[in-house]
């Protein structure tokens, strides 16, 4: 398997489909770049999902999130861009993202993302 960023995000079949369990990921390492200064943003992202057929594997997340380290990308943007993907890859019942971004510039942002809704 490659250790290279990558766009492409595998998955496996969920070993509980007709369960309503959540999955989390904790991602501390984000790392994009600023799309007006072209300075490096550093953020924690939180990816929580209640899975339907699908999971996300591992490995090729970690790639993926790599991969945007050398890409300008908004705050605004790049959370909601890696929602849409995931919700493609694996089409879960529920998730959330939320992308904590480091303080600049005196301001510290955080965004949140959602898709479908959440099993009491």
């Amino acid at each position: 398997m490659t250790t290279k960023p990558s766009k492409e995000l595998k998955s496996f079949p969920n070993p509980n489909p007709g369960r309503d369990y959540i999955i989390e990921f904790d991602c501390p390492e984000f790392t994009c770049l600023c799309p007006m200064t072209g300075q490096p943003d550093f953020a924690h992202f939180s990816i929580r999902y209640t899975p339907a057929e699908l999971c996300v594997e591992l490995k090729s997340l970690k790639l993926y999130l790599w991969s945007y380290r050398d890409e300008g990308a908004f705050h605004e943007a790049v959370t909601n861009r890696i929602l849409d993907d995931l919700v493609a890859a694996i089409q879960p019942r529920w998730m959330e993202i939320k992308g904590t971004f480091n303080v600049r510039g005196g301001i510290a942002t955080s965004v949140t993302a959602t898709h479908g809704s959440r099993a009491s």
